[in-house]
């Protein structure tokens, strides 16, 4: 029985440096796929390269850096990489679908059920379909940033037997290679630590083990999925059947055990928060490492506009994202009771929970000690 499998490009892996396609990657890519798809396998791709296919097509010297530019390059661009890829999985027969998505397309329920039904529909007639943001459109607010966060969204979104990250890096080091020859390869990732997270670059960081970070952010969407990953390099004819055979130049991550609810995981990565909620050190600790609900008691301040029943995010004192929840309270009731027990929160405010997030509403953003939380 074939396995339901997504691959993801980066554009560095398919264009030259002076900008444009560089056909015969294309071409390459296009072939490993095509030995993915002829063992029985649903193969779908997720692809960036539309803005550095089209810049110089539009007569820009360089990679344009304005938003306008960058989705005019993209608009064309996006054309010129489906005619490659059609022409390239053409050659052994297979039809490419192109499937341009935004973050809403994922926040919004109908419109991901739109999405699936699609790609269900291509996938039974034996179709590739080729997936990219939709750069033409998305603005910073609702972009996903990094392609790798969209290939694991789309890997939850079709519940897919495992998700590969393509990259000229052959996995995850415990430094930088290039400028720590003793740095070791990791070979097989449990659980997402903030030592992994620092040997990948760092927070903030666009360096690190070849923009390893990135990785990571899409590593901890595919395990809570439930989705095996592989990140690593396929640079040879037949490497993309041998990371899919378990033997890839790179390194695996094993799924959660704790992996999320469909509720749980539209919450913490598909959401848009309304406001958010700072907490004191005690309620951090209370929702990271002991399961706890968050109480008014642990409420220190609170902003935005949200209702009950809406998301928002909650963040420690000095402004780190903690995870996300539903919150019962609306905000000029949590600026009511804010720092409040219990007892004293319901003398004040008529809610239906006295829990502000109830802990089956909550999931964590944090790495550290993620693989003892008890979501």
């Amino acid at each position: 029985m074939g396995k339901r499998i997504i691959v993801k490009i980066g554009s560095s892996s398919l264009t030259s440096e002076q900008g444009g396609l560089n056909r015969a990657q294309v071409k390459f890519f296009a072939d490993e796929l095509a030995s993915l798809h002829g063992e029985g396998h649903q193969v779908l791709l997720v692809t960036s390269g539309a803005i550095a296919a089209g810049f110089r097509r539009l007569g820009y010297t360089e990679r344009p850096k304005l938003v306008h530019e960058k989705q005019a390059a993209a608009s064309v661009g996006q054309a010129l990489l489906m005619q490659a890829y059609q022409e390239a999985l053409g050659a052994s027969g297979i039809a490419a679908a192109q499937i341009l998505l935004t973050r809403p397309d994922f926040s919004n329920r109908g419109r991901a059920q739109n999405a699936t039904r699609t790609i269900e529909e291509l996938l039974k007639q034996r179709a590739i379909p080729i997936i990219n943001e939709n750069d033409t459109v998305a603005v910073d607010e609702i972009k996903f940033g990094e392609n790798d966060s969209l290939s694991a969204l789309v890997a939850n979104l079709v519940k897919a037997d495992g998700l590969y990250i393509l990259t000229d890096m052959d996995g995850l080091y415990t430094g930088d290679p290039r400028k720590m020859p003793e740095a070791e390869r990791i070979e097989r990732v449990e659980a997402l630590t903030e030592e992994l997270y620092r040997m990948a670059g760092g927070a903030g960081s666009s360096v690190g083990t070849g923009g390893m970070r990135s990785k990571l952010d899409a590593a901890r969407i595919a395990m809570r999925g439930g989705v095996p990953l592989f990140v690593g390099r396929v640079s040879e004819a037949g490497d993309l059947m041998a990371a899919a055979a378990g033997v890839g130049k790179g390194t695996y991550f094993a799924p959660s055990l704790h992996s999320l609810s469909a509720k749980k995981h539209w919450v913490g990565f598909l959401s848009d928060p309304q406001g958010r909620i700072v907490v004191d050190a005690g309620a951090e600790d209370a929702l990271l490492n002991r399961g706890s609900s968050l109480l008014p008691a642990g409420i220190t301040a609170a902003e935005g506009d949200f209702h009950p029943g809406e998301v928002v995010e909650v963040v420690s004192q000095d402004g780190r994202v903690l995870g996300r929840g539903i919150t019962n309270y609306a905000l000029w009731q949590i600026t009511a009771v804010a720092g409040l027990s219990t007892d004293e929160a319901r003398k004040r405010v008529d809610v239906a929970r006295i829990e502000v997030i109830h802990r089956d509403e909550w999931v964590a953003s944090t790495i550290v000690k993620e693989a003892h939380a008890h979501e």
